[in-house]
C-alpha cells in the first residue's frame, strides 16, 4: 500500500559522532561503547564512544570497489564478548565479473586487524557490473545468517529463477552451508540457500519486533518496497512492480498483481532511494517511538519513520528533512540511540538525540 507521511512527534536533534567517513555503508556495535564502521572503497575502522577514527584494519580480503560496489555491510556476532567473531559482505572479484560475497573472521585483540578471515558464500554467478548488490546481513533468533543479494540490474529476469542467487534472499548456517529445511534444499536444480526470490536490490534488512526478517528494496523508477520475505515466497520482481522503467514506460507488461506473487507491505512512489533499516525497542525517544520502523532515503536524504499494526501501514513520518545527506544505514545502538551513517565522500557518523 502507499501511504501519505503524517506527523507524529518533535523531530530528535542530530548529533554528529565522526566525520571524515568516505562513503560509510555498514555499521555494527561491538564492545564497551565501540563501533565499526565500513568505508565503500575498501576500508574497516573502528570508532571510539568518543568519535575518534581508527586506522583501516588489515586483513580485510581483495575487494572490487566501484560503482556500488565496495565493502558494505557489517555486523558482529551475537556472541561477540566471547568469539570476537564478526560478518561483512563485499563485491568479490572473480571470473566473468564480481559478486556479493559473506566473509567471517574475528577482530583481534587489540582491534587493528582480522584474523581468520574465510569468505563463507560468494553469490553465483558473478556478473560484469558495478550495481545492485544487496548486501544486507541479519543474524536470525536461531542462530543462522540472513543475506540479501541484489539482481545485478542486467540480470533482472533471473531473480525469477532458482537456478542461481539473483535477486534472492539467501539463508545460512554461520559456516556458509546452506540448513536442511530450507524452502528449496531439496528442489531439482535449485540452489538450496535460496530462502525467498524475486528482488531487486535490498539494502536495508532487520528482524522486526515479531522475531522475523523484515527488508526494504529499491524499485526501478518508483516501487521502492518494504517487504517481509517468508520461505520460498516470491516477491515478484521483475513480473510485478508499482515502478517503471528509468525515463518512462512499463516494466514487462506493466502489472502490479499476479497470482502466486507477494505484495509488498508497503511502496513509494515516487522512489526514495531507501537504505538501512532499524526497529525502535529503546523508549529513548518516548514511548510512541517503540515499535517504529526506521527507514533512510538516499534520493531526499531524510529518515522516514513507520509505525505498523502487524504488517497493516498505519502512519508514516518524514524526519531529518532538512539534513540533505544520503542516508545509508539507520541502526539502534546498545545504549538506545538511533545511529545514521551518511553516504557522502566526507560521510558522518550520526546520534539522534531527543
Amino acid at each position: 500500500m502507499a501511504c501519505s507521511a503524517t506527523a507524529f512527534a518533535a523531530t530528535p536533534r542530530v548529533e554528529v559522532v565522526s566525520t571524515g567517513l568516505q562513503n560509510p555503508w555498514g555499521l555494527a556495535f561491538i564492545d564497551g561503547g565501540r563501533m565499526l564502521v565500513t568505508e565503500r572503497p575498501g576500508r574497516l575502522r573502528v570508532v571510539q564512544p568518543d568519535g575518534q577514527l581508527g586506522a583501516p584494519l588489515a586483513g580485510l580480503p581483495k575487494i572490487e570497489a566501484g560503482g556500488q560496489g565496495g565493502l558494505l555491510d557489517v555486523i558482529a556476532d551475537s556472541r561477540f564478548e566471547r568469539n570476537r567473531t564478526i560478518y561483512f559482505c563485499f563485491s568479490e572479484p572473480g571470473p566473468g565479473g564480481n559478486s556479493t560475497a559473506l566473509a567471517v573472521a574475528q577482530l583481534s585483540d587489540d582491534a587493528t586487524r582480522l584474523e581468520n578471515v574465510r569468505t563463507i558464500f560468494s553469490q553465483k554467478p558473478k556478473v560484469a557490473s558495478s550495481a545492485h548488490f544487496g548486501c544486507r546481513i541479519v543474524e536470525a533468533r536461531d542462530q543462522t545468517l540472513f543475506l540479501t543479494l541484489g539482481e545485478r540490474f542486467s540480470r533482472k529476469d533471473d531473480a525469477q529463477k532458482l537456478d542461481n542467487h539473483l535477486g534472492k534472499v539467501v539463508r545460512l548456517r554461520k559456516d556458509g552451508s546452506a540448513p536442511p529445511d530450507n524452502p528449496f534444499a531439496t528442489t531439482p536444480g535449485a540452489l538450496p540457500e535460496i530462502w525467498s526470490l524475486g528482488h531487486r536490490n535490498l539494502q536495508g534488512a532487520a528482524l522486526g519486533p515479531d522475531g522475523r526478517l523484515w527488508t526494504i528494496e529499491h524499485g526501478p523508477q518508483g516501487g521502492d518496497e518494504v517487504n517481509r520475505p517468508e520461505a520460498g515466497k516470491n516477491y515478484g520482481w521483475p513480473v510485478i512492480t508499482y515502478g517503471e522503467n528509468y525515463g518512462g514506460g512499463a516494466i514487462g507488461e506493466g502489472i502490479t498483481a499476479k497470482a502466486g506473487m507477494e505484495q509488498p507491505l508497503h511502496y513509494w512512489v515516487p522512489s526514495i532511494a531507501p537504505s538501512g533499516m532499524a526497529w525502535v525497542t529503546s523508549e529513548r525517544y518516548g514511548k510512541a517511538w517503540v515499535g517504529s520502523m526506521l527507514v533512510g532515503s538516499l534520493k531526499f536524504g531524510h529518515l522516514a519513520r513507520l509505525s505498523f499494526q502487524g504488517t497493516k501501514l498505519v502512519k508514516e513520518e518524514k524526519l531529518l528533512p532538512k539534513l540533505g545527506e544520503r542516508l545509508r544505514d539507520v541502526r539502534q545502538g546498545p545504549d538506545g540511540f538511533i545511529y545514521l551513517l551518511t553516504d557522502e565522500s566526507d560521510g558522518r557518523l550520526l546520534r539522534l538525540v531527543p
